[in-house]
């Protein structure tokens, strides 16, 4: 009987833990990122004026979603490295991007990279 009792409370405590579990749920309600509403405004805030050419920038341009989508990886990877480090950016500033910041992009890119 004392057998049956402990197997059937570890059944139930494992039904109950799989089932109960609200981070499944709210990964998947997050809302994902796209590029007009939540990159464009953060190229816009550090990446100008050299990779916006309305602004003066002669870089490459970061001011369309086909760039920007092109260039993802090495934008994560640039933008990750510390001042100092051969092609850290934003170059001009001294300091990293907030860690914030650099999230948009990488969440961008981990949602699939939505335009919309």
């Amino acid at each position: 009987m004392k057998k049956l009792f402990i197997i059937g409370s570890a059944a139930l405590s494992v039904f109950i833990c799989a089932n109960c579990g609200s981070s499944k749920k709210a990964a998947s309600d997050a809302p994902k990122l796209s590029y007009e509403a939540n990159v464009q405004t953060a190229i816009t805030e550090n990446c100008s004026p050299c990779h916006i050419p309305s602004k003066g920038g002669n870089k490459r341009p970061y001011d369309n979603y086909a760039n920007v989508k092109s260039d993802i990886d090495e934008i994560i990877r640039r933008i990750n490295l510390n001042p100092g480090e051969r092609g850290f950016m934003p170059m001009r500033k001294q300091t990293k991007l907030s860690d914030s910041t650099i999230a948009v992009f990488t969440k961008w890119k981990a949602d699939g990279l939505l335009e919309k």
